[in-house]
């Protein structure tokens, strides 16, 4: 995936320090309880990937020097690497830059903050095989002597509010942003549909979990869509274009592939989520087969003649490994894995059409092609 230069993560690393220090800072008045709670959030926040932040990041810098003038301030030639400046110039560098990173580290957090969640929603303990938030909270009131069921209950609601905090916390960066009141507007207007149309997919994810049937393959790409392209992909590329001052013509090109990249992007999650390594994962392998969650690998399966045979193996998926790779053979056998793949690739040749639009710049083309790359190198 993109990956941020060593100037951009120190400065997006240091965003992000900054706003996780002023929560623990306000924390440590509040007793200890509430100051374990800012470091699991800190620690939470402490060693991603920065994907989204990258992809705030490569967009802007895509996008700002055909546009002219910043949102973020001062002329476009400062948004790009390199070239001669006065000291006006570079203030105005330094400013745009600051504003930069500090929207990039807005995703990084929602991102966390939704990680969060969903471990608690999924009843995960460990990110990565380390405790979460629920885990770390769970350890500490067994120390205290709380029961198994209180402990579950601490863990689950150090998690809820673990992931409050940091959403409130990405929301303020975005408001707070040094930028005019146009290009603000815009960047909470990303955020806010992003939070809005993510919450909608992880809703209609967990319900379609809990259903007797299986909703239609259509229904299920539409839940793959909201639940992982609005805030990974389409919000982040969209508020680099944003403080870059690009045009309408050009946020809507960019919007359009960026919802193919998503969509191909949590199809291959789906995959490694079913077949992948624990590697891949970051967590046992097949979990989306015991968690029994509804993707569009188990909506092409169900219209196949296969169908009775991955049913049966999925209602003992949940009961452990050998049972997980049964299911995986079955759904393998199904013909629904070359089905998920095929569909991955026409949605990254989607985006790849839509990526040639004139409203587009040259690096910025080149940009989408990269990451559709990326995408189809983590197909397991």
């Amino acid at each position: 995936m993109i990956a941020l230069s060593p100037a951009d993560r120190d400065g997006v690393n240091a965003a992000i320090s900054a706003s996780l220090a002023r929560l623990t800072g306000r924390a440590a008045a509040l007793g200890e309880g509430a100051s374990t709670l800012a470091s699991a959030v800190a620690a939470a926040a402490s060693d991603g990937k920065r994907v989204r932040p990258a992809l705030v990041v490569a967009a802007y810098r895509a996008l700002c020097a055909p546009a002219g003038v910043c949102a973020a301030g001062g002329a476009a030639g400062a948004c790009a690497a390199g070239g001669a400046a006065g000291a006006g110039d570079r203030d105005d560098e330094e400013s745009a830059e600051a504003a930069l990173w500090q929207t990039a580290a807005a995703f990084e957090l929602l991102h966390t903050a939704f990680v969060v969640h969903d471990d608690l929603i999924d009843r995960d303990l460990e990110r990565r095989g380390v405790p979460n938030v629920a885990g770390r909270f769970r350890a500490r009131a067994a120390q205290y002597g709380a029961s198994a069921d209180d402990a579950a209950l601490v863990g689950d609601a150090a998690a809820v509010l673990a992931g409050d905090l940091l959403l409130f916390e990405a929301a303020r960066l975005v408001a707070t942003v040094d930028v005019d009141a146009a290009a603000r507007g815009a960047l909470l207007q990303v955020f806010d549909d992003a939070i809005l149309v993510s919450a909608a997919g992880e809703l209609a994810d967990v319900e379609n979990a809990a259903r007797t049937d299986v909703p239609d393959t259509a229904a299920l790409l539409g839940v793959a869509h909201d639940k992982t392209a609005a805030y990974s992909f389409e919000a982040p590329l969209l508020a680099g274009a944003a403080l870059a001052g690009a045009s309408s013509e050009a946020r809507a090109a960019l919007g359009a592939a960026a919802a193919d990249l998503g969509l191909a992007f949590q199809l291959v999650d789906d995959l490694i989520g079913t077949f992948g390594t624990r590697r891949q994962a970051g967590r046992a392998p097949g979990a989306d087969l015991r968690e029994a969650k509804r993707t569009p690998l188990i909506g092409f399966a169900r219209g196949g003649n296969a169908w009775p045979q991955v049913r049966s193996a999925l209602a003992l998926a949940h009961t452990g490994p050998i049972a997980v790779r049964r299911a995986q053979r079955e759904l393998e056998a199904s013909g629904a894995r070359d089905e998920v793949v095929v569909l991955v690739g026409d949605a990254l040749q989607r985006a790849r059409s839509r990526a040639a639009s004139p409203a587009l710049p040259a690096p910025a083309v080149a940009l989408l092609a990269d990451i559709a790359t990326a995408i189809e190198e983590r197909i397991p």
